[in-house]
Parts: structure tokens; sequence; C-alpha cells
């Protein structure tokens, strides 16, 4: 019976309880080696009464398997897999090796984990322990993270025991509970219990030395029963307890240690493959009596299992070098089926004891059998290994190369450095070296900065030039975006130069992307009219499905908001979005949802920009794109700012600039946020400060283009009509070229005028952007105020309504006071606007998703899949967006303007 732990036995309880209600909830349970968390997990289990219980565990020598702890767990689940969304299944079957599909996403099984943990709980809640799941190798851990952080409706408890390891196990976001030692009163019933004939101040000093640690006490006490001297000394708890494993390890004959060790060599413990490779050893079944007379395995029909993991580790850590190599050798040869190769490999791999490229080449195909399935690190293993074995110098960094690449993939930009340093060290082959410099720009991006990014992608770039053109375009893309986010102009030119130089095979023309990327460095520059054209022909490109590539894709939706072709941009990209949803490409969607939101923003969508980055915010975080989360905040800095949340527009704006020496752009994006709020509420002087880092900043050519009439409206408003004109020709360049930037400039220059001018250019500004809700209605705005202090009264009225009305009807809860403000003055008292009547403006970001993709006819199960969430969670969000806008069945959500 668990002693103690009284605590922490409450608050699992009340994890089960809420989810015999029907919600989710995970918890991870850290604490030392033997400190109690695998018995707490069993009575967990223990009072799990109608409820399902999954059990799972990491091992230490599997974690060069992609996706076993997964498959440990899932297996006897497989033939569910049919009610996952295709995509999903596709990708579960080819991890647990029952089909032959590539796996684009390893993302993708998480959410195909979800989705299959969903349906188990549809039939009663369910229960999933993971034990010791500091060793699951990493593709599963991300798999099991990722859908413990998106259960949400789902009757589901998850719960995660982490040993306290030297190289830690990260599980952001969710709740951790620190599991200490047991408190004395505890401590004295367990000793009580193991070792009755203890005299006091034996008990006492055992007490003292286990600091509460429960296998710490049983050991000890089973030692000095036995008349063994207990340890003493600064010892961690580990070493201790696996000191006491060790002591009785010794005393087993070496035929039974030897057995052990075959065991604890291989992660499965599967008795006929042990016993197997014992035949070799000359072993056998009997020689494990021993070791199950002294309690240390437990043997069943088909394996073998140690009765805690400390165990294992002591039997392997303490058995001399060359056993182990005899050892793997044997179970190398035990694993004679083509299912078992990955597993032959790597004892083979670790019987090696000096380079061997037969061993290494075999690793090569272990490393891209894993890439098929999506286990990067994995690949990252298998390819680090098989470099070490290698003889010759050229291979060897070939293979470290990859293994560097492959670490970038599974997010470990540490050992990605490390690997690309050591892959450029072994060779002087141009392309070897590229290929590891640009692993470490890309590592650079967040870890650096985006202009360190730049430059050693340019750098990689310059060494392949002329050998190998595409590549090189590939890494100068990367040069040109990465300097534009740090608003390294130089590096933007640099880059761009070198794109000028390059020659494709066959003598082709420069691609579309090319093109455009060589017109962007010209739009940096001011040089909109030389711009223009090379970007907006990316965008017809994609459109016609001339340019089919992910990244060049969304490019080109960048490409379309900077030359303000705002309705073919959100085209675009929302075409891609659907796709990434469709194909389950899920680590790409945050990248996408970036110029979505912004697209969305720029045409007045304020919902679907909300919504847009809700998502992109929730699965940034889940996933671990640090940089792209704070990427989407700077935009929703200017969303909230809008709408008027002011608190939330000022707090996501001061995360923002934490970050502004790393990304001057999303800092002035939030500048110009920070600024619209202070715009809207009137502090005039704050304003235009913020206006003033966005439009005079180094990212004054991008997007913060439009800022300037936020800018002009602010100085005049303050009372600086000699700043209003400072920026106006920058404005004035690009509005040259497209109507939305004409009707802009328009109202900057009627704020500007006087008399019958001021009129005629807010007539005409009003002509050029009926489609601009937003815009619209700011320069309705303006034009009603104009109107009102000419005297005009009725015709104020009408604008100054108008612009109320759209105002309220977008969510632009601070224009929509300000419009109301100007009808005040006119005597006019408040009435109800179109908000109060628009039944989406209650709903959350997700339920309008939800309920969008349910009037488009998908089903709760397709829903999930493009969102990432359950099934149960989406039909959640449905039950509670009915009654908010006003249906009771799903074939009245057809009738809505969505």
């Amino acid at each position: 019976m668990l002693k103690g732990r009284r605590l922490e036995r409450g608050r699992l309880e009340v994890l089960l309880a809420e989810a015999r209600q029907g919600r989710s909830g995970a918890l991870v349970v850290r604490g030392e080696a033997g400190v109690g968390k695998s018995a707490l997990l069993d009575d967990l289990a223990s009072v799990a009464d109608g409820m399902g219980v999954l059990r799972g565990a990491g091992i230490e020598t599997e974690a060069e398997l992609p996706f076993s702890g997964l498959y440990l767990l899932l297996h006897p689940f497989v033939d569910r897999l049919d009610v996952l969304p295709g995509q999903q299944a596709a990708a579960m079957r080819s991890v647990f090796g029952l089909a032959e599909v590539p796996v684009r996403d390893p993302f993708l099984v998480g959410a195909a984990t979800l989705t299959l943990l969903s349906d188990l709980a549809a039939r009663q809640p369910l229960v999933c322990l993971i034990d010791d799941a500091q060793w699951l190798d990493r593709a599963s851990s991300d798999a099991l993270l990722f859908a413990a952080r998106r259960l949400h409706e789902d009757p589901i408890v998850m719960v995660f025991a982490v040993r306290d390891t030297a190289k830690p196990f990260l599980t952001p976001g969710i709740e951790v509970m620190r599991l200490d030692g047991l408190d004395r009163d505890s401590a004295v019933e367990l000793l009580a219990e193991c070792a009755p004939e203890l005299t006091v101040p034996v008990r006492d000093r055992l007490l003292d030395e286990a600091g509460g640690n429960p296998l710490a006490l049983i050991e000890l006490s089973r030692l000095s029963r036995d008349g063994l001297v207990t340890p003493v000394g600064p010892l961690r708890i580990a070493g201790r307890v696996q000191d006491a494993f060790r002591a009785q390890l010794e005393e087993l004959p070496a035929a039974t240690r030897l057995l052990l060790l075959l065991a604890a060599a291989d992660g499965t413990c599967e008795l006929d493959v042990v016993l197997r490779a014992g035949v070799a050893l000359g072993v056998s079944l009997v020689d494990l009596g021993p070791a199950e007379e002294a309690r240390l395995v437990v043997t069943s029909a088909d394996e073998i299992k140690f009765r805690h993991p400390l165990i294992r580790s002591a039997v392997y850590q303490s058995a001399p070098h060359h056993q182990r190599i005899a050892v793997h050798e044997a179970l190398a040869g035990a694993l004679s089926l083509v299912a078992d190769s990955d597993r032959r490999t790597w004892h083979r791999a670790a019987a090696a004891t000096g380079p061997d490229d037969e061993v290494a080449s075999e690793l090569e195909h272990t490393a891209e059998r894993a890439r098929y399935r999506g286990g990067a690190v994995a690949v990252a293993l298998a390819y680090e290994r098989a470099a070490r074995l290698s003889t010759d110098q050229e291979g060897k960094a070939q293979r470290m190369v990859r293994a560097a690449r492959s670490a970038y993939d599974a997010g470990r930009p540490e050992w990605a450095t490390r690997l690309a340093t050591e892959a450029a060290a072994l060779t002087g082959r141009a392309a070897v070296v590229a290929e590891a410099t640009y692993v470490r720009a890309q590592v650079a991006y967040e870890s650096t900065s985006p202009a360190a990014d730049a430059a050693l992608a340019l750098e990689a770039a310059m060494l392949i030039t002329g050998s190998h053109p595409e590549r090189a375009v590939s890494m100068l893309t990367e040069a040109v975006w990465a300097a534009r986010d740090a608003c390294a102009h130089d590096l933007v030119k640099e880059a761009v130069a070198q794109l000028e130089t390059v020659r494709l095979p066959s003598g082709a023309a420069l691609t579309p992307v090319v093109a455009a990327l060589i017109g962007y460095g010209r739009h940096a520059d001011g040089d909109f009219g030389a711009a223009v054209v090379p970007m907006r022909a990316l965008v017809k490109a994609v459109r016609t499905g001339t340019v089919q590539d992910f990244v060049e894709r969304v490019i080109a939706g960048f490409m379309g908001l900077l030359t303000a072709d705002d309705v073919a941009a959100t085209d675009v990209l929302e075409s891609l979005a659907a796709d990434v949803r469709a194909d389950g490409s899920l680590g790409w969607l945050p990248y996408v949802l970036e110029p979505l939101a912004i697209g969305r923003l720029l045409r007045g969508d304020f919902r679907g920009a909300q919504a847009d980055l809700a998502q992109g915010i929730s699965l940034a975080s889940d996933i671990g794109m640090d940089m792209q989360v704070t990427v989407l905040k700077a935009i929703a800095v200017w969303l909230a700012a809008v709408i008027g949340d002011a608190a939330e527009c000022r707090a996501l704006a001061g995360e923002v600039r934490e970050h502004a020496a790393l990304h001057p752009t999303n800092a002035a994006l939030a500048s110009w946020g920070v600024g619209l709020l202070d715009l809207a509420e009137g502090r005039f002087e704050q304003a235009l400060d913020g206006f003033e880092q966005a439009c005079g900043g180094p990212a004054r050519h991008d997007l913060l283009i439009r800022a300037v009439p936020d800018h002009v409206e602010a100085a005049i408003r303050a009372g600086r009509a000699d700043l209003a004109r400072r920026h106006l020709p920058a404005l004035a360049a690009w509005a040259g070229h497209n109507d939305v930037g004409k009707a802009l400039e328009l109202r900057c220059r009627a704020l500007l005028a006087d008399g019958d001018q001021a009129e005629r250019h807010y007539r005409a500004a009003l002509r050029l952007i009926p489609d601009r809700p937003y815009e619209l209605a700011r320069t309705t705005l303006a034009y009603g105020g104009w109107l009102r202090r000419q005297r005009r009264r009725s015709e104020a009225r009408a604008a100054l309504a108008q612009a109320e009305d759209t105002f309220a009807r977008l969510g632009a809860a601070r224009w929509a006071e300000r419009a109301r403000t100007e009808l005040t003055v006119l005597g006019d008292r408040p009435v109800a606007h179109a908000q109060a009547d628009d039944p989406l403006q209650r709903l959350t970001p997700q339920e309008l998703q939800v309920v969008r993709l349910a009037a488009a006819g998908y089903s709760n199960r397709e829903i999930a899949a493009r969102l990432y969430l359950s099934p149960r969670t989406v039909g959640h969000h449905l039950y509670r967006a009915y009654p908010k806008i006003g249906v009771t069945r799903r074939m009245e959500l057809a009738k809505l303007e969505l």
C-alpha cells in the first residue's frame, strides 16, 4: 500500500473526477529516482474505477528507435486506426511499421495520437500513464505531449512520470507536480513494514540517509538486515540505491548476471530474443532463477521485467566493457527478422570497437527509414553514429552534415550546431561546408538573430553559386527573408546581388521567386516602381499554379501584401492554409497564418484575423516555435489596438519589445499597434512617438509604409503640422502603383488641406477603397469630422453614422467610440449599432473557426483534423456556439454570412 502522499493523491484524484465529468487534464510528476513516481501511477490506476487505463513507459535503450514508446502505449489499438482522418491514419500506420507511407510532418503523428485517444475515450473515460517519460524517444514524447496540450473537452487524464536527470526533460504547457521524499512519519511506517527488526539507532540512520526516498528506504533496510554496511557520504539517492542493487548483483552467479545483461541491453526484454542471444554466450533460462529469487526481475511467458528501471541501469553500467560488446553482438545475431533490422543495426553499432564501414552503411539505411517515418532525432542519431564509424573522411563529413540537418529538423539547435561545425572541419568540399554553414544559419535565426542567419546563409550560398545553383537559391532566399526580418538592408542588398549572378541549369531564365526577391530588394530601397512588377508576377504565378512550392507560396503572399494586392494575397494564403491543413503539415501552418492574419487585418476581417492568430499562437507554442510566437504576437498588438483591448495591446507589445534587438520588424509593428491605440484614445503626442518609430525606422519601406497615414493624423491632432509631411514622399512613391496606397495618400493630403481641396481629396479617397471597410470607415470618419467643422451638419451626421456603423460591425470598438463622440458634438444620442445585432461577435476565435468549417459542410471529425483538436472538443465548441448565434441545427449554419 502507498504510504503518505495525501496531497499528491488528492491532486490526481481531482483529475480523475474532472475526467469523469468530461474535462481533460494533464500532469507531469517529477522527482528523483526511487521517490515513488511509479508507485503513485500504480495507485492512480488502482482507483480509476470505470475508466480505461493505458500504461506506457520510456526505455533508455530504445531512445534511438523512433516512435517505439508510442507503439508500446498504443499498439493494442491498431485496429482502431481506420477511425482516424486519412492523413493521420496513414502517418500512424507508417510509424508503427504497418505501411510504407512517408510521413510529411512528424507533428501529424501528434494529431493522430490526439484523435485516437479521443476515440478511445468516447467509450469510457481514459487514464493514460507514462512512466520514465525522460527515456521516451523524442518522436514519441513530441506526439504525446502535443496530444496532452491539445486535449480540452475529452474525458482523458494524461500523467507523465519524469525522473530528475542531468539532461532535463522539458514539458512546456503542462502542469508539473514535484514529488519529494516521504514525510518522517510515513518513512517510519514504511521502514517498520519492511524491516520491523531494526533497532532505533539503525532505523534513524537509514531515515537520515534515505531522506524520505521510499526505494532507498526499502533497499537500504534490506542491506542492513543482511548485515551489510549501508552507504554513507554525500551521494545522490539514485547513486545509493544503485549501489544497493549492485551489491545484490554481485551475489548472483556469473551466468545470471550475464543473462540479466542481455535483458538490460535489449530494450524490449523479449524473452525469446534474450534466450536466443543467450545460446551464443552459454546461458539459458535456468540461469534466471537466482535473479527471480532476489526479486530483481519478474519473468512471464514472453518478457523479462526488471522490478525497477534502476536495476536495469545498475546491471548495464556495472558490466565490464568487453561483456557489453559481447552481449550486443549476441543480440544482433539473435535478431534475424526484417522487422528487427533497425534494432539489429543499433546492436551492431554498440558492439563496434572501431571504424566499420559495413555497420556505418547499415546505420545510413536505418537513418533513411527513420526519416521516412518522420523521426528526425532518430535520423540524426543514426547518421552521427554512422559518421563516427566511417573510415573515409569525406563520407564521414557527408554523414555528419546530414546528422546536423536532421538535428535541426528535430528542434535540437545546440546539437545541430555542434554537428555542423564538426562536419565543416572534416572537409574542404564546398557543398558540404555550405550545407553545414546553412544549418548554422538557420539555428542562428532564433539563437542569435535573423541578421546572423542572413549573414551565414549568404556565406553558404556564395560557396556553391556556380556548382549548385538551385541549392544556392534556397540559401539566398533564406538570406533575403531573414535580413528582411532583421531590417538588415546591407545584407538584403548583398543577397539580392548574389541572386542576380545565379545561372540555373540550361541557361534557364530567372524563376518567379528569384525575380520577386530581386524586386523586393528594390522595394526595400524605396524603388517601388522597379519592384512591383516582379513581385506581383510571383503572386500571379502561384494563383495560376505555375509555382507550387510551399516556401514560394508563403513569399508570394507577403509580396502581395507589400504591393497592396491584398485580395490576391489572401486568396493565395487561404488556399495554402487549406492545403496545409488537408495534408496535416502542422509545422508549416503558423508560418502561413502570419501573413494570412495580416491580410485579413488589412481587409478589415478582424474576426478572421483573431481566429488565425489564436490558432497560430497556440500551435506555435505547442510545438516550440518561440520566434514565430513573437511574430504572431506582434500582429496581435495591432489587432488588439483596433478592437480596443488596451490591456492586451500593451501587454503583448511589452512581450514583443523584449526581443526588439533580435527582431526589429516585430518591434516596429508593435509600435504601430500601440500608436493606433493612443491615437484612438486621444493621446496624440504618445501616438506620434509610436508612429515615428514605425515610419522612420529601418522597416519603413515594408508593411509599415501603411502606417504613414496614422502618423499624419497623429501629427495634425497633436498640433505638429510641421511633422505631418515628413514621411509623405515615401507613401506617395509607394502609392503610385496601387489604388489602396493612393487612397491612403489622398486621405493624408485631405487632412493637410483646406476648403474645397480637402473635400476633393476626401471624395477621391473614398472612391478608391470601397472594398477595404476599415480604411473606408477611417476616411469617412475623418471626412465627417471635417464636414462638422464646416458646419454641414446633415452631411456630417450621415458620414459619421456610416463610420460608426462600419466600425461597430467590424469590432473596432475604440474607433466606433471616436465616431460616436463626433456625433455627440452634433447633438446626437448614442443608438444601438450593428455590432449588437451581429451574432458572430459573440463567438470566441476558436468557436468562429469551428462554426465556419461546419457551415462549409465539414464533419466534426474533419474539422478536428484541420484545427488539430479532438472531435469531442469540436462538438463542445458547436454546443456553446449555437445559442450565441441563434441556431439549433447544423443545417441552419449555411444561412449565416460567415
